[in-house]
């Protein structure tokens, strides 16, 4: 497997974390701002080259920018003028040879959690889910609606996947309940997550594994992932305790799930994609970093722990 890290746009201390930690690969998150056109091979080249001068070569592209995708998602009048960008976008990963797109499709409510302060392991604090605390949501969208919505999409961008041999990843939704308030989840078990990839039947449409979501799901890992193997073209690597309804992150070595059973499996089933650490936990005294399970310090142990398991299986 590909070890590699989550990457803001910007240069910050995470780089420098990453490089040290010998992570030599990226997932980029693109700028979402006015001045980015995501569909502009030069604006592109800024940030990737930005990378690759750093040392670190982007191998996936995660998440398929909001700004394009929301209304995709919900399927308003901006549409199709956003299907558009994003095909555009798939010619320029195509030309910088960046050939993974992590796409998700919860519309209206993102991943999400009701708490970011709870106590794991000694002074570490990890982001949690309860849905007793859910406050509600302000708009509303059905299950047949949200198909509707990704089938046109999928229909839409899959010939250009094709063409510019660009592999979209669907991640699942995070946490996978629905609805949430009045707003439906459609990528919320195994089944569905199966019915979404006949869509399009295509080679180039797999997923995201993000395994937590699949525990979370009540899936069994052992069972389902040797059934994905072949859709599976990258892993998110993170741990959690509890369920669906009720749950918190932890560290990677202390939550429900056999870390290095997993990796054990992965290894086993030859499957051999960019696997990335994901919602760490903030350490004592933290105080810079991304929120939400994103900050710096935390990724240090992360990452040692992941290359320890991916060496040692």
């Amino acid at each position: 497997m590909i070890l590699t890290d989550y990457f803001y746009p910007e240069y910050d201390a995470s780089w420098e974390y990453a490089k040290e930690c010998g992570v030599e690969h990226g997932v980029l998150r693109l700028p979402e701002t006015a001045d980015f056109d995501i569909t502009s091979c030069d604006h592109w080249n800024t940030v990737v080259n930005r990378m690759k001068s750093f040392g670190i070569r982007p191998l996936v592209i995660e998440p398929l920018p909001n700004s394009v995708h929301d209304h995709i998602k919900l399927g308003d009048d901006k549409r199709d003028q956003s299907i558009e960008k994003a095909i555009g976008m798939l010619a320029v990963m195509d030309r910088l040879d960046i050939r993974i797109l992590c796409f998700n499709f919860m519309a209206g409510i993102g991943w999400f959690r009701t708490s970011n302060n709870l106590a794991e392991r000694g002074k570490a604090l990890v982001t949690g889910f309860n849905i007793d605390d859910f406050a509600g949501s302000k708009i509303s969208v059905t299950e047949q609606q949200l198909w509707d919505n990704y089938e046109y999409f999928i229909r839409a961008i899959m010939p250009h996947a094709e063409k510019h041999g660009i592999k979209l990843a669907l991640h699942p939704d995070d946490p996978p309940v629905s609805p949430l308030g009045n707003v439906s989840r459609i990528m919320v078990s195994y089944s569905n997550i199966v019915r979404a990839l006949r869509t399009g039947n295509s080679p180039f449409l797999g997923l995201t594994m993000c395994q937590a979501n699949y525990y979370l799901m009540g899936e069994d890992l052992f069972s389902i992932i040797p059934k994905l193997r072949d859709k599976i073209f990258y892993v998110h690597f993170r741990n959690v305790t509890g369920n669906k309804y009720r749950f918190r992150e932890t560290f990677h070595d202390n939550g429900d799930l056999p870390m290095g059973k997993l990796i054990r499996l992965y290894k086993e089933l030859n499957i051999d994609v960019p696997i990335r650490v994901d919602h760490v936990p903030a350490m004592a005294e933290e105080t810079s970093g991304m929120p939400g399970g994103y900050g710096f310090i935390g990724r240090l142990f992360a990452i040692g722990y992941l290359k320890g398991l991916l060496e040692g299986q």
